[in-house]
């Protein structure tokens, strides 16, 4: 146990809590073990956070608090890889912004059992300020039987130059071909989206690039290959690439409830449009029924009136007469 701390534990199923304490004391019998499992279901608590040489590691939802604590300096300055293990995806979305202030030298993230299932989840790792390897173990991670994964994570994370994907050194022939299985997201994405909300995406300093974008300057130039391979160089995010971001859960359930608002309001509005459309082709179809009648009745009602030119001629001066007064 030498070199290690450790915070007190508590997994997020009997499973793992087996796992955790066959980690910790690898002798023990498994009769041990699973006494020691449901005697300690009552009375550990829901993390566990481990910093073993230059590796802090994160066990369940509850270790994440441990990134708002006060570290060490010397302790802090070790850490080079952060390990998440047990952990949704949608909360480690929270805290990335964390690593690289609180651990200077993070260049290595490691993730086991964090629900991956999309490609678009790892554009939330573009909020890092840069990681040099990135390690996604399959297990509990599905994106990982998609083929082309690696390609897409090089082809979002182009400006952090990554050196390792799962332990394998990447090369330039990757990259050129992330580029061009995916390179033209960018564009889809920057055509697609509101002008607002692709504004909204970027820093003051980017927007003059991407109104120039927009206006199709850029791709009529060859800007666009010029600025990947700038940012690359200078470990900047491309204005194209930032258009292609990823939003947790709970923003998505907002944006639901807002989507449901709006169609509730649609739809009340459609069935009053449909009522009233109803109503007046009912009094056009009444009309069509009784407009012969009524046209002999006015033809009828008219040559009476006029049947009689003196008193005809009476009747209009009279109603003149009124209509004046």
């Amino acid at each position: 146990m030498k070199g290690r701390s450790f915070s007190r534990v508590k997994l997020l199923s009997q499973n793992n809590l087996i796992y955790i304490i066959a980690f910790l004391f690898p002798y023990r019998s498994l009769d041990t073990i699973l006494s020691s499992a449901v005697q300690g279901l009552s009375v550990l608590e829901s993390h566990l956070v481990e910093v073993e040489g230059d590796t802090l590691c994160l066990y369940g939802a509850g270790a994440l608090e441990c990134l708002d604590r006060n570290w060490s300096v010397q302790t802090a300055g070790i850490i080079v890889t952060v390990s998440f293990m047990f952990i949704e995806f949608d909360e480690i979305v929270q805290v990335l912004t964390k690593l690289k202030i609180k651990f200077p030298n993070f260049v290595h993230l490691k993730l086991k059992e964090t629900n991956l299932v999309t490609l678009q989840q790892f554009n939330a790792l573009a909020q890092m300020h840069r990681i040099e390897q990135l390690t996604v173990d399959p297990q509990g991670n599905p994106v990982i039987n998609f083929t082309l994964w690696k390609y897409y994570v090089l082809f979002r994370l182009n400006h952090f130059n990554l050196q390792k994907i799962n332990g394998i050194k990447v090369t330039e022939n990757d990259i050129v071909m992330a580029e061009r299985l995916f390179g033209i997201l960018a564009y889809v994405a920057s055509s697609d989206l509101p002008h607002y909300r692709m504004l909204s995406l970027l820093g003051e300093s980017r927007k003059k690039q991407f109104h120039y974008l927009l206006e199709g300057k850029g791709k009529k130039s060859g800007i666009g290959s010029e600025e990947n391979i700038d940012n690359r160089r200078n470990g900047e995010e491309s204005t194209a690439r930032a258009m292609l971001s990823y939003t947790t859960k709970d923003f998505h359930m907002e944006k639901l409830e807002e989507i449901k608002e709006r169609k509730t309001f649609c739809q009340t509005y459609v069935e009053n449009l449909v009522k009233e459309a109803a109503d007046i082709n009912m009094k056009n179809e009444s009309l069509q029924k009784l407009w012969p009648q009524m046209f002999i009745e006015l033809v009828r009602d008219a040559v009476i009136e006029i049947r009689n030119k003196n008193s005809y001629m009476k009747l209009c001066l009279q109603r003149i007469i009124d209509q004046n007064q």
